[in-house]
């Protein structure tokens, strides 16, 4: 495999990040992941307008790079049409502590590999074991820190559960562990707001702008709800099952889907 590192193709046996990149000792940075239709990657102004405000957000200095060219030219060399971008950018070496570099020298890395099928519709379940803080500035931005999300997926993955809902500080729903919630009740699309912990996701801007309500959900929101899918950059997701109940209607998610590349 090729991928993009600081500038240049380079063949993945021979990439090198420094051993104290702060997004490996730290998990100082943030990241995006975009697909990719017919060798064109989708929603990328979205993408680089919200990786612009999580730089902003943790005070890390964009480094100048051109995607759109990267993306031909890594698409290129690995012979790819559909396919998954992530760009992973860090602050870079720093030394032992906490407090960032005055002057980083960012990393910026990124990888392509090929577009999986579409999963089956998903087995949800309620996270238990962690939940998502709305109060903290990270809760809104692509993060490189993603152990709350780890944490619920092997919970969710132990009860034989393909992703798991994170409550918030309010025992209210923020989203899944790597995905944005809809739920169809009473003829109306609802997600919660972002306020409520939820990722600003590109693919959630755009059925927002098809009629969408943002409404804070609890779990009960889910479980008399007519259907319920999920979002991500990579599309949309319908769900099966949200603990005992089973949902057999699919049909927003089905729409939304020839609606929205």
């Amino acid at each position: 495999m090729t991928l993009w590192l600081n500038g240049a193709l380079v063949d993945a046996t021979a990439a090198r990040v420094a051993p104290g990149d702060r997004g490996f000792t730290l998990g100082d940075g943030l990241f995006e992941t975009i697909a990719v239709r017919d060798g064109m990657p989708l929603r990328l102004a979205a993408h680089l307008a919200r990786l612009a405000r999580g730089a902003e957000v943790i005070g890390l200095p964009l480094p100048t790079f051109d995607l759109s060219a990267i993306a031909t030219a890594l698409l290129a060399a690995n012979g790819l049409t559909d396919a998954v971008l992530r760009l992973t950018l860090t602050r870079g070496e720093g030394p032992r502590g906490v407090l960032p570099p005055e002057t980083p020298q960012p990393t910026l890395l990124v990888t392509a590999a090929p577009m999986a099928a579409p999963a089956p519709p998903a087995r949800l379940m309620l996270a238990q074991g962690t939940r998502r803080n709305e109060f903290s500035p990270l809760s809104g931005i692509k993060s490189l820190n993603y152990l709350d999300n780890i944490l619920a997926r092997q919970e969710a993955h132990r009860a034989g559960c393909d992703d798991a809902l994170l409550l918030n500080t309010q025992g209210r729903l923020a989203e899944s562990t790597i995905a944005n919630l809809f739920v169809q009740r009473d003829g109306q699309l609802l997600t919660p707001p972002l306020s409520e912990g939820a990722l600003p996701g590109v693919m959630r801007a755009e059925v927002v702008a098809r009629g969408a309500v943002e409404r804070p959900l609890t779990p009960d929101d889910v479980a008399t709800a007519e259907e319920v899918f999920l979002t991500s950059s990579l599309g949309l997701r319908s769900v099966r099952s949200f603990g005992d109940r089973v949902f057999s209607s699919f049909a927003v998610a089905e729409r939304l889907r020839t609606e929205i590349p």
